[in-house]
């Protein structure tokens, strides 16, 4: 894929994560070069082995390649020690997993407002409550902001995920398998929230082994064996907005019926 430069928001050159199984050096990732611009949504796929959650946990400055540079937003993120990576990850990086990762014990609102307790300087507590309400409005849960997570379905503990991940304005929202514990019809909810806050301007990279969910993506990565073995544009890209439209449809249709 083809940039230009000034567009970049992620580069990865050559790329290598090594792993020591006893006295065998086992490469998760080989080599790999990738650019991603501000403004994409891209699908890194690949079975299970093929070195794509790797990735992600360097994508989101959770490990350190073995060799080869990581430029983040301008900044070389190979070198920096645990605090200015935390700092970074705070300030740049939204992270959105596959089980949630929500506190049980405390409120929607409580689970957003999280990210800026670490929040260097200190977000003073009106302002942390008036951004956690907001990002919790704007994945459309603004009436749960009370509730624990416990008494929300599976698709808006996503969401409340999702309101967390966007709470401090990050340039670059990572996704891991984000649909992988929802059923089809909340799947297509995440997606089209997803899809949503990408034409707002947000940046997102989604691993998924699901070639369905992939689909609904700019651009698809795919990886085997720690390396990319291509990478395009996705020229069939399937609307979110307009298959949820069709199921609403077909609900309203057969209550009639």
């Amino acid at each position: 894929m083809q940039h230009d430069n000034t567009t970049f928001l992620v580069e990865l050159r050559e790329i290598v994560k090594s792993y020591q199984t006893g006295e065998v050096a086992v490469k998760a990732v080989r080599g790999v070069q990738l650019a991603i611009g501000r403004g994409e949504f891209v699908a890194i796929m690949g079975a299970s082995g093929s070195g794509k959650s790797t990735l992600m946990n360097i994508l989101g400055c959770l490990d350190q390649p073995t060799s080869g540079a990581y430029i983040l937003d301008g900044v070389g993120v190979a070198g920096l020690d645990r605090g200015r990576l935390a700092a970074l990850r705070n300030r740049k990086l939204g992270f959105v997993f596959q089980n949630f990762n929500l506190l049980t014990r405390t409120t929607a609102l409580e689970n957003v407002e999280l990210p800026m307790l670490y929040s260097v300087p200190v977000v003073p507590v009106r302002i942390r409550r008036e951004r956690a309400v907001r990002a919790l409005e704007r994945v459309g849960l603004g009436e749960r902001i009370g509730h624990h997570p416990n008494q929300l379905s599976g698709g808006q503990q996503q969401r409340v995920a999702i309101a967390r991940a966007l709470v401090n304005r990050p340039e670059l929202l990572l996704a891991d398998e984000p649909t992988g514990n929802l059923d089809t019809r909340t799947s297509i909810e995440i997606m089209r929230l997803f899809a949503e806050l990408n034409e707002s301007g947000l940046t997102i990279v989604m691993v998924t082994h699901e070639v369905d969910i992939a689909a609904y993506c700019k651009r698809i990565v795919v990886m085997r064996d720690g390396a990319v073995v291509s990478d395009a544009l996705n020229e069939a890209r399937r609307s979110a907005h307009a298959e949820r439209a069709a199921l609403d449809e077909a609900e309203r249709t057969a209550r009639l019926a």
